[in-house]
């Protein structure tokens, strides 16, 4: 540990950002570089624990303390060697994560956790920098053919382990660029495009292919890529967004919010879409109903293409301040947080359900009704009941569906593979990460549900290690998840 006496002399400092005046004027990331000799003091707020909770809530293993204590003593060399051991893309967790490392800091407990996150996107923006990060082609190829439907995360950790195991690989992605939903999720002011492209050049490198416009199941037979490659690995996502099935539903005005962030990522990367296929907020009365952290970029969004109002809707009530009596450390702590989406705006609407939409005569949303309700819990279950008397009618121009997704996508290549799913209908796996057809692996949400990025690296470095298991019986690859 770097300084013994760090956690009781120093106090943890915010990540700076850019005003909120400037940044909402264009797509430019919100967040500054940290200040090197700030950063150090951060990391020396580490303890090097001797039980580190932080990788009971990183999902990839991270040795958070080593890197901390080696960003303080200025060994970054050294730091991001020990970083990039258990994290492939950290340049990307650094700025998508929630950190679920940091509420199980120890020092939280009773105090500010120490940064990991900002001190983890430093080690590798300065490795670039300094010129550290290069490509990692394999000694030797093994000729076995590996292909991988799905570029996002998952699908890319998966792919850069296989390649490095020494086997041919292919990404197969359905849309025009490589990326998944980081390139078309993720706006641009939470990570630059350019952060995305930085890495996939290196992967080309190395040797990895990819195949953009190739939809598994559709333009691409499943029995022509059977054919083909030794191995196959599902790493599509859970794309299947969930509605909201209320009177209503069919007005103009009222898309889901993949929809939506998708276009304007695609003018962002430059590309020509008409005024009559765009759809924007400028002028218009917005209502997100959502408030997870597909809301908040879109709310960011809003904020950006100048609209008139804009009010976040949440089925649950507030959370507190502080972790609630039910809600101990070391668990992901259920707090009201801030993002920065919200530092730029627009109201906050919790405890509310939205019970049908009103148009106009042209048939576009005008209005929507809603009510405020309760939060039961009987016999472990969870429901909302309307409140008497609350119920409110609020115009707007513009609905943006931001609850959450319900798994994978059933038609085309689930449906011609014929995998087994499990009750909640994502793709079920064995404990080497193979579904149940031989030769065919999942990883990532499709076989997860709905989760978060660090998650989604682990399984795709995980589903490797079996693949790799598979073809030549067994792998020197690592595994940070059974």
């Amino acid at each position: 540990m770097g300084k013994v006496t760090g956690f009781l002399e120093i106090k943890r400092k915010k990540w700076p950002t850019r005003p909120v005046e400037e940044r909402v004027r264009d797509w430019k990331e919100v967040y500054l570089p940290f200040p090197q000799d700030e950063l150090k003091k951060q990391a020396a707020r580490c303890m090097d624990c001797g039980i580190p909770f932080c990788h009971q809530g990183c999902p990839l293993g991270n040795i958070i303390p080593d890197w901390n204590d080696l960003v303080y003593k200025d060994h970054w060399r050294e730091a991001i060697d020990r970083l990039h051991a258990t994290n492939n893309f950290p340049e990307w967790t650094g700025r998508l994560c929630p950190a679920p490392c940091e509420g199980s800091c120890v020092l939280e407990i009773n105090d500010d956790p120490v940064t990991i996150k900002a001190i983890e996107l430093s080690i590798i923006e300065h490795a670039f920098e300094e010129g550290w990060v290069g490509r990692e082609p394999p000694v030797l190829r093994t000729g076995k053919r590996v292909a991988v439907v799905g570029s996002g995360p998952a699908g890319l950790a998966c792919a850069q382990q296989c390649n490095r195991a020494g086997h041919a690989v292919t990404v197969f992605e359905r849309a025009d660029r490589i990326g998944g939903l980081l390139r078309y999720g993720i706006p641009e002011f939470k990570m630059e495009k350019r952060f995305l492209d930085r890495r996939l050049t290196l992967m080309e490198k190395e040797g990895v292919s990819f195949a953009t416009n190739a939809n598994v199941g559709v333009n691409v037979p499943v029995a022509e890529l059977r054919d083909v490659f030794d191995a196959l690995v599902l790493a599509g996502g859970a794309c299947h967004p969930r509605d909201l099935p209320v009177p209503g539903r069919e007005l103009v005005g009222i898309h889901f919010a993949m929809e939506y962030l998708t276009l304007q990522n695609k003018r962002c990367e430059g590309d020509a879409i008409l005024d009559a296929d765009f759809i924007t907020a400028e002028g218009k009365r917005v209502v997100i109903i959502g408030g997870g952290d597909t809301g908040a970029d879109c709310l960011g969004t809003v904020h950006r293409q100048g609209a008139r109002s804009v009010h976040q809707f949440e089925l649950l009530p507030r959370p507190p301040d502080r972790r609630a009596p039910d809600n101990p450390w070391p668990q992901w702590p259920n707090v009201f947080r801030v993002s920065g989406a919200h530092e730029e705006g627009g109201e906050r609407v919790y405890a509310v359900s939205t019970q049908r939409f009103l148009g106009n005569e042209r048939g576009h949303v005008q209005a929507l009704q809603a009510v405020e309700v309760r939060m039961v819990r009987e016999g472990g279950r969870v429901d909302f009941t309307p409140v008497p008397g609350t119920e409110f009618t609020l115009p707007c121009d513009l609905v943006l569906l931001a609850m959450g997704f319900l798994g994978a996508e059933r038609p085309g290549m689930l449906a011609e593979l014929g995998v087994k799913l499990t009750e909640r209908g994502n793709v079920w796996r064995d404990a080497h990460w193979m579904t149940s057809v031989p030769g065919v692996f999942t990883c990532g949400d499709m076989q997860r549900g709905q989760s978060l990025i660090v998650w989604a690296i682990a399984e795709g470095r995980s589903a490797a290690r079996g693949v790799d298991r598979y073809l030549m019986g067994k792998s020197d690859l690592p595994a940070p998840l059974p």
